[in-house]
């Protein structure tokens, strides 16, 4: 089917991910934004609209988008601020060249989740009457996602507990990841036990950081990559939807609005068998378990299946599917900027610029993000040669 117009991506960039104490809001999102100017050979000049994503209570400041204005180039131009995943950004700079108003777009994201009580923050999200006042967060009721999971389908802590050895051993081969580590599956089920089945070593680390994506029309995506040296990325489908509000109206293993998201993005991109036509997956994973439940609702396999994946090697970086060879969310990437480094990454494994992380001959690659209690937002994006 594909998009009504091809619209590439040119160029990308990544800070390094970790507890940041010296730095502002600004000069985060300024190492971003003149890496990747540097790695296009544009100016802030050639950038027509700049897409910004960050979200204000994750940074400790009012109105932090603010901040940004003259570090994106949008003083006297155009910017797009999104209180959402940067994945989410992505997509609405996607849209702005369908449109036809701008041909090249930058899209900035960053996070500073060291800067608040990282889960407690996360309770705002909820109904203020009726849910806040529970202590329902992020973490607590992605415990209850992960126990009904368990209960309805069998899958096991050990194998949640394999999410996790995979993606922090993979994080060794990314200069960008915050914690690799070299762990079994005891050192995962015996860390502490912060809501059941989730322990410490279950869960993404605290962290910050910024990433950055340039796109742009066909001609001039053509023309922009020519001068570096390289074709760019194209952006094959692309599909997002959000779940309801509340808890008690979802089903929380049926991952219905990652699967429609998904269904969307297959059908642009011709998709027909995602196991075999993606060769590459990079999924945003805030809890181990999530990576196994995102694979089934991206139709990877059957419901309830998940567990073998991760028990026959399918998902590490030589198997059949390769998933997180960056090391994901679990290796440090921060709330509202893993999703566009999903992006970032699955766009770097086209070129081959994946470094030690690269997989081999990859041409289609899958980018997901995530936002709201136990995925309660997914926008999935397909890229390739």
């Amino acid at each position: 089917m594909g998009l009504p117009e091809k619209v590439g991506i040119v160029g990308t960039a990544q800070t390094k991910y970790g507890i940041t104490k010296n730095k502002t809001i600004p000069e985060l999102a300024y190492e971003a934004v003149t890496k990747i100017l540097e790695n296009t050979g544009l100016t802030i000049h050639d950038i027509e609209n700049t897409i910004s994503s960050s979200v204000d209570l994750w940074d400790g400041a009012t109105a932090s988008g603010a901040f940004l204005t003259e570090v994106v180039g949008g003083v006297m131009g155009s910017e797009t601020r999104v209180a959402d995943d940067g994945i989410l950004a992505a997509f609405h700079a996607v849209l702005n060249i369908l449109s036809g108003n701008f041909d090249v777009v930058m899209v900035v994201a960053h996070c500073f989740g060291s800067r608040g009580a990282h889960y407690d923050i996360t309770n705002w999200v909820f109904d203020p009457v009726y849910q806040q006042m529970l202590g329902l967060d992020y973490l607590s009721s992605a415990g209850l996602q992960a126990s009904w999971y368990m209960s309805k389908y069998g899958l096991s802590e050990e194998q949640f507990a394999k999410v996790s050895v995979k993606n922090h051993k993979n994080a060794f081969n990314n200069p960008y990841a915050y914690q690799p580590m070299n762990l079994n599956v005891e050192d995962v089920l015996n860390s502490e036990m912060w809501s059941y089945p989730i322990k410490s070593l279950d869960a993404a680390p605290v962290s910050d950081g910024a990433c950055a994506l340039i796109l742009a029309s066909e001609e001039r995506a053509k023309k922009i990559a020519r001068e570096k040296g390289r074709e760019p990325i194209w952006i094959k489908g692309l599909g997002n939807c959000y779940d309801s509000h509340y808890l008690g109206d979802r089903d929380l293993i049926e991952c219905s609005a990652l699967t429609i998201a998904a269904k969307k993005a297959y059908e642009l991109a011709g998709i027909n068998n995602p196991l075999k036509d993606i060769d590459v997956a990079e999924i945003s994973e805030p809890f181990s378990f999530q990576e196994l439940l995102w694979l089934e609702g991206l139709g990877f396999c059957d419901r309830g299946d998940a567990g073998r994946l991760i028990d026959e090697g399918v998902t590490e970086m030589s198997g059949e599917l390769p998933v997180n060879p960056s090391g994901g969310m679990l290796a440090g990437n921060p709330f509202i900027v893993a999703g566009l480094t999903r992006l970032v990454e699955a766009v770097e494994q086209c070129w081959g610029e994946a470094g030690n992380r690269q997989i081999s001959d990859v041409e289609t690659a899958l980018a997901h993000g995530t936002t709201g209690p136990c995925g309660q937002m997914h926008c999935v994006v397909i890229v390739g040669r």
